[in-house]
């Protein structure tokens, strides 16, 4: 088996000397994943290389990055009969917009103030995410990486061809007003499209909506023609009950009367003969304690004149309710004929357990749904209307959002370049092609815009995809992201061997913008050029070997400092470790890289 190592940091150059101002990933864990046995990362802020021979897992460390923030799970990676898992540990500011969504998620910060993810997944391809300590479905990691982590590498190249997302980058240049801009302009889109549909919709299906509507009116007459109001079906009941039951109402209730206050109306006739009731009782029981004069009686006393008032407020309650209380069939049949009409309307236009209150929902969406159902010319003419109303405001949103990005395209453009002439390309010439059709705009504007490059002098301009080579395309994606560096929120980037197909002198240019990418960002690259790999901040070092034990090839990484760092740089230069001259060269470039001006 592999062992556990921790590659702690090794410095060089104009030291980095705290976190970007979004944050840092300050550790990575790995196990089971590809090659990778078991394997802790110590990152650090600036700019991180990842070197080593081809095949001993250099891009696992990307592959464990992309997974543990999103990343598609693919159980391929996974060792045999195993669980493949990556563990990151993320070092954020107090007012980093992660800590909202993470606390929405349930999760807490770790003992230090830190951000703890994870992901697993097993050899059948399960997966689970884990944030804060929380378990958590794998797209609240992938929403939140959008804050986090920017991964490139050649499919990003191949997304970097398509004139949607070159569109986006020029958009995104443009600044936020423009892009605040754009944003109104898809909300007014989607309002147009809407409105054009329905109108489209009531003439081309003027029959069957007239059909709808008629039921929906017929309904709404039934409703209006028996005028329920809210919770009346309650109330009918109520009322039917107690009509229905008046006479044993009545008897119950007197009986109550009589017991507690006697019978204060004569219509009993007086006599000795009567019951006595509660009030004479307590009246009577209050004199005999008032009169004995003992403190604590007479404190009794006063209590039970409190129960005596209470007892003749009920028995004064009791008598109205007597008095109200009236068996008449005919406001009885009355309630009954109203409830029976309105469990009709509840059976035809309700769920039973809604009652009528669910009649009245109905009615209100009936009454919606009539206003969008109306074919009537008057109808149509005025929903025609306002959708040419909202087509003149997108066109003027439109008109705008075409100004501004015309207005940025030369800026982008020479900014891009003068990033190319850095990364040898000095010949080259970059610029847009803007393409607007008025009349078919589509959510993001009427534009149909293409980032096109001249290569060399003579060179006509051409769609970037076509006029590039593998590596030049490459410096054209490194140009962008070092024009968009200083306002990009993210604050890892992570390029996975984008330096594919250059050399010479670009090779170290790119090593020199990367390094100025990872002053306010962290930059982790995957590299197999020395001229790169000389600029880092922190060097790891990928090596393969054989397991002792189960001839399995594991992979270790460590990191490298002093002359370890000279050999692996003379080793990616002349494939020779102890070549003299070799490592002269390796000295030479760690020199230049010293100076990243």
């Amino acid at each position: 088996m592999a062992r556990r190592e921790t590659a702690a940091a090794a410095k060089k150059g104009p030291a980095v000397t705290g976190p970007p101002r979004n944050g840092a990933l300050s550790e990575l864990h790995i196990h089971g994943l590809g090659a990778i046995d078991d394997v802790t990362l110590d990152l650090n802020p600036g700019l991180t290389v990842v070197t080593g021979e081809t095949g001993a897992g250099k891009t696992m460390v990307v592959t464990g990055l992309t997974l543990l923030f999103g990343g598609r799970a693919d159980p391929g990676r996974v060792r045999a009969n195993g669980r493949a898992g990556v563990e990151g540990r993320l070092q954020l500011p107090a007012d980093s917009p992660v800590w909202a969504r993470a606390a929405d998620a349930g999760a807490e910060p770790d003992e230090d103030g830190s951000l703890i993810l994870a992901r697993t997944v097993s050899a059948e391809g399960r997966s689970r995410a884990h944030l804060g300590g929380r378990s958590v479905p794998v797209g609240v990691v992938a929403e939140i990486a959008e804050d986090l982590l920017a991964v490139h590498g050649q499919t990003d190249q191949l997304r970097l061809t398509r004139p949607a997302e070159q569109r986006r980058a020029l958009d995104r240049y443009a600044g936020v007003a423009h892009l605040d801009l754009v944003e109104q302009h898809r909300t007014a889109h989607a309002a147009w499209r809407q409105l054009a549909t329905d109108l489209e919709r009531r003439r081309t299906q003027t029959r069957e909506l007239a059909q709808t509507a008629e039921v929906l009116r017929r309904g709404l007459e039934e409703i209006a023609a028996v005028a329920p109001q809210p919770d009346e079906d309650t109330l009918l009941d109520t009322q039917a009950a107690r009509l229905g039951d008046a006479d044993a109402l009545r008897g119950g209730a007197d009986e109550a009367r009589l017991a507690l206050v006697g019978d204060t109306t004569g219509d009993l006739g007086g006599g000795d003969d009567l019951p006595q009731d509660a009030t004479a009782a307590l009246a009577a029981a209050q004199r005999a304690l008032a009169a004995s004069g003992d403190p604590a009686l007479v404190g009794l006393a006063e209590r039970l004149g409190d129960v005596g008032a209470v007892v003749a407020d009920v028995g004064v309650e009791l008598a109205g309710y007597v008095a109200d209380l009236d068996a008449d069939p005919a406001r009885l049949a009355e309630v009954l004929d109203r409830r029976a009409a309105i469990t009709a309307l509840v059976r035809a236009y309700a769920d039973p357990g809604d009652g009528v209150n669910g009649v009245l929902a109905w009615a209100r969406d009936a009454e919606e749904r009539l206003d969008r159902l109306d074919v009537s010319d008057e109808a149509l003419a005025a929903l025609e209307a306002e959708r040419d109303h909202a087509r003149a405001a997108l066109r003027e949103l439109s008109t705008r959002v075409t100004a501004g990005r015309t207005a940025a395209a030369e800026g982008f453009a020479a900014d891009v370049g003068h990033e190319l002439a850095g990364l040898a390309m000095k010949s080259a010439r970059v610029s847009f092609s803007i393409t607007t059709d008025a009349d078919t705009p589509g959510p993001d504007g009427a534009d149909e815009v293409a980032l096109l490059l001249a290569a060399h002098p003579g060179a006509p301009a051409r769609p970037v995809h076509k006029g590039a080579s593998g590596g030049e395309l490459s410096r054209v994606m490194l140009a962008i992201e070092v024009v968009f560096a200083g306002a990009d929120p993210v604050p890892v980037m992570v390029f996975d061997e984008v330096d594919a197909g250059v050399g010479g002198q670009a090779a170290g240019e790119i090593g020199r913008r990367l390094a100025r990418l990872a002053v306010e960002h962290q930059v982790v690259v995957v590299t197999h050029l020395a001229q790169v790999a000389a600029f880092a901040d922190t060097h790891l070092v990928v090596d393969k070997s054989p397991d002792s034990g189960a001839g399995v090839t594991a992979t270790d990484i460590r990191a490298v400092v002093g002359e370890d760092r000279v050999r692996e740089l003379a080793r990616m230069l002349s494939g020779l470790t102890d070549s003299d001259t070799g490592q002269a060269h390796a000295r030479e470039l760690l020199t230049v890289a010293a100076d990243r001006s």
